[in-house]
């Protein structure tokens, strides 16, 4: 094995199984993987300096495909079920051995780095993939070290990448060809049969979701962002609500977009970059996302890009709706080179409501919030996930359940303690359908959900009126600056409101079967809340 760079730890590849790779790339810079991936004919370069990536048939995540070893030091820990499938140890193993077999006599290329921005509860990570732009990927995504820092670097939990490497499902217990499987006792992740980069980041996050809880700390599927005083808010939601969007806002210090831990001083991002869904994109709505499109650095995943020009068309969806945008977050103007902020003043749960039902906004009490995050709902967007063609009403509790390796409840009790001695305050967002259901009403307005959402930061919307809605029992607001008055209130928006009550009705009917796993697990007034919720 040929060591290539000057950054190389002494604790290599060799620990890991990996002692025959031909050549082992550690710690390239992006010039150096960029040169890689365009020579390997991974990637293309894009306008401005960006890199085009295509990941072929898997341009989303696999839900269906990930797996957590089954073994006795943590089992009893985890939340087993259909988010969290088991695999045995013999099977893992199988499977690494694959793996390892695979890299003998060829080229691999290591990340060391960090997620975690508060050094009270980093986690040193290993990130080794077959494709250089993969490593980009994890340069971009998470935190790197000081240069120092790397010679005696010595990664807690290794992520093996190699979408080149297939499964048999017949013989090594998996659902298809495609695995991604976590080991907690071995603190290894390997992936195989997918090159959709985001499952690299999406792994390491559930590790920090099982380990973050038994430390006080509070992992969240979450962006965040604070004011000039201080003032931090931080954005609940999945994948297609507006996290990224919303909290890159060019009046208040983006900490992070996708990941967080709330901990003991305040929140702190898992992360040390972005990836923003691209679809529709463009410099009016979206100026600093769309500014990273054509920089130095950015990875463009699964975009159409003219072969001429290279310019990029957010609008088509030939290839994906999922096209992504992986970038340093210092890339965008605002950014928190510390990635950390204070203790949360507000709490936003955005929602894609594909009925078209919940208020813009509304204000909960402390125990609908916990009813809410319990719940999750959601839609899942077109092209997040491998196979789904059209959104579809979901619940996906702690608005992260693919994520969630422990008991719901375990995030859910640890959320109220925090809500209850900070006092913060909590907002229900709903960023999908106004004006009737999906193919039938339009897409709320960035632009109204921002003018919203500045007013519930800013406390104007507090001063105001609010009325108890009908059907979820939450207080939202009369007036909004900025805002038409009938689009606060939804069923004002429909052209029928019979056909409104309706679909209210139905979504009613979804919570109330879907928070029956829970009932036994909450306290008497987060089960009231609910039995109001359902009513």
């Amino acid at each position: 094995m040929q060591n290539i760079g000057h950054r190389i730890s002494r604790n290599g590849l060799d620990q890991l199984g990996l002692g025959k790779v031909l050549n082992a790339f550690w710690n390239c810079s992006a010039p150096i993987l960029y040169e890689e991936s365009i020579r390997r004919g991974e990637t293309q370069l894009g306008e401005g300096g960006s890199l085009l990536a295509l990941t072929g048939s898997h341009s989303g995540r696999s839900p269906n495909d990930r797996f957590v070893v089954e073994e006795s030091e943590t089992s009893g820990d985890i939340w087993w079920g259909d988010v969290n499938c088991p695999m045995s140890e013999e099977n893992f193993e199988k499977l690494l051995s694959k793996m390892l077999r695979h890299y003998e006599g060829r080229d691999a290329f290591v990340q060391d780095c960090y997620a975690g921005a508060d050094t009270k509860y980093r986690l040193p990570i290993r990130v080794v993939t077959e494709n250089a732009w993969h490593n980009l990927f994890a340069r971009n995504m998470f935190i790197q070290p000081a240069d120092s820092e790397l010679e005696d670097f010595a990664p807690q939990f290794t992520v093996i990448q190699a979408p080149s490497v297939h499964a048999d499902p017949e013989t090594e217990g998996t659902t298809s060809e495609t695995f991604i499987v976590v080991n907690l006792k071995r603190k290894m992740v390997i992936i195989g049969g997918s090159a959709y980069a985001g499952e690299i980041k999406k792994s390491i996050f559930s590790v920090m979701n099982y380990l973050m809880p038994a430390r006080d700390v509070l992992p969240m599927h979450c962006s965040s962002n604070m004011a000039a005083n201080g003032d931090t808010a931080i954005f609940f939601g999945l994948s297609g609500t507006g996290k990224t969007t919303l909290s890159a806002d060019s009046s208040r210090t983006l900490i992070g977009d996708d990941e967080h831990g709330w901990g003991p001083e305040g929140i702190f991002n898992f992360e040390g970059g972005c990836y923003a869904k691209s679809i529709n994109l463009t410099a009016e709505t979206e100026p600093e996302i769309f500014a990273t499109a054509s920089r130095f650095g950015t990875i463009v995943e699964n975009v159409l890009m003219d072969p001429e020009s290279r310019t990029y068309d957010f609008f088509d969806t030939s290839l994906t709706e999922n096209g992504r945008l992986s970038y340093d977050v210092t890339q965008i103007p605002n950014a928190s080179l510390e990635g950390k902020g204070g203790l949360p003043n507000n709490i936003v749960m955005l929602t894609c409501d594909a009925f078209g039902v919940l208020p813009p906004i509304s204000q909960l009490t402390p125990e609908q919030a916990m009813y809410h995050f319990l719940s999750g709902y959601t839609a899942k967007v077109a092209g997040t996930e491998r196979g789904l063609k059209e959104p579809a009403a979901t619940f996906s509790t702690c608005f992260g359940a693919p994520f969630m390796p422990r008991h719901p409840t375990v995030y859910a009790k640890l959320l109220g303690e925090k809500m209850a001695k900070q006092n913060a305050k909590c907002w229900l967002v709903n960023t999908g359908w106004s004006g009737g259901g999906y193919g039938v009403g339009d897409r709320m307005k960035i632009a109204y959900t921002r003018a919203m959402l500045n007013a519930a930061l800013d406390g104007t919307l507090e001063k105001g009126s609010f009325v108890q809605d009908p059907n979820f029992g939450v207080l939202v607001p009369e007036s909004c600056p900025g805002v038409p008055d009938e689009v606060l209130n939804p069923k004002n928006t429909w052209a029928d409101g019979a056909a409104y009550d309706a679909q209210a009705h139905n979504l009613r009917r979804l919570f109330e079967e879907n928070f029956t796993q829970f009932e036994t697990e909450v306290t008497d007034d987060v089960k009231a809340c609910a039995i109001r919720a359902a009513a």
